[in-house]
């Protein structure tokens, strides 16, 4: 199938090179699943995207996490994710002043010389979305940010009135904006973003597991075919697949129930 007929309104309205890319990289692999690699050896990561790279649509990393990191042993994992036609997605979760993210994107990482999108919280206002893509242009690419308009962990504040729609108000007619994180735990609170956001935007969604529920430390868990039927275009799976006997098996199977929930959406 073709993405526009895949993804219908989404598709011929939104607005980021890499979202267009994202969504036709869904379509060929038939998964909506972003894998959150929360390891923190070289060993692990590179593992972990041998065994599932072909089930999975986008990779998540958190470079900071890595005991072992070198420049030339990321490089290498990141020519891996190429390989398996993955954009890459740094969750930083950036939140200072426009000027300041630009030089985080600089620093010892180099995170604008190998990530595709990063996150973003709001909280110090739209600049930060201009000096994130700043960084990109540093170095001669482009990239897309992420904004932070909900959290599936408990007690956070992003819930708070008005903060929500202050992020989509910012984030929806700026062209550097990928799209928004969406709590996948709360079907009913992503759907009411998705209607927010309108189809110009991607909308991708963590706190989602096969096993509904409460996880460690306050994370929450939903259905992730719940989540894209209200809204994801794409799911983050974590422990859901790293910490599973079998993790091939068990991506293809988040991929399967992600591709059949996008079919089925009634904007398709």
């Amino acid at each position: 199938m073709e993405p526009a007929d895949v993804w219908g309104a989404r598709w011929d309205a939104c607005d980021n090179t890499l979202a267009r890319q994202y969504m036709e990289v869904a379509c060929s692999k038939q998964s909506l699943v972003i894998l959150a690699a929360d390891l923190n050896t070289m060993s692990g990561l590179n593992d972990l995207v041998d065994q599932v790279g072909p089930h999975i649509a986008a990779l998540k990393t958190h470079v900071d996490l890595v005991d072992d990191w070198t420049a030339e042993s990321w490089a290498g994992l990141c020519e891996k994710a190429k390989a398996h036609d993955l954009l890459i997605f740094e969750d930083q979760k950036f939140g200072d002043i426009g000027p300041i993210s630009r030089g985080q994107m600089a620093g010892i990482y180099d995170i604008r010389s190998w990530a595709n999108i990063v996150t973003a919280h709001g909280i110090s206002g739209p600049d930060i979305v201009d000096g994130l893509c700043a960084g990109w242009t540093d170095v001669g690419r482009e990239g897309g940010v992420l904004l932070l308009a909900q959290m599936s962990s408990r007690g956070n504040l992003l819930g708070l009135p008005g903060y929500t729609d202050e992020m989509i108000r910012a984030g929806v007619s700026n062209s550097g904006v990928f799209g928004f994180i969406g709590n996948g735990s709360r079907a009913n609170e992503l759907a009411e973003l998705r209607q927010k956001v309108g189809n110009q935007k991607l909308i991708w969604t963590p706190g989602v597991n096969l096993a509904v529920g409460d996880g460690e430390m306050g994370q929450r868990y939903g259905d992730p075919r719940d989540a894209v039927l209200a809204g994801s275009d794409g799911i983050i799976v974590g422990s859901g697949i790293y910490k599973s006997d079998q993790k091939d098996e068990v991506a293809k199977a988040y991929a399967d129930i992600s591709w059949q929930a996008l079919l089925e959406r009634s904007d398709i």
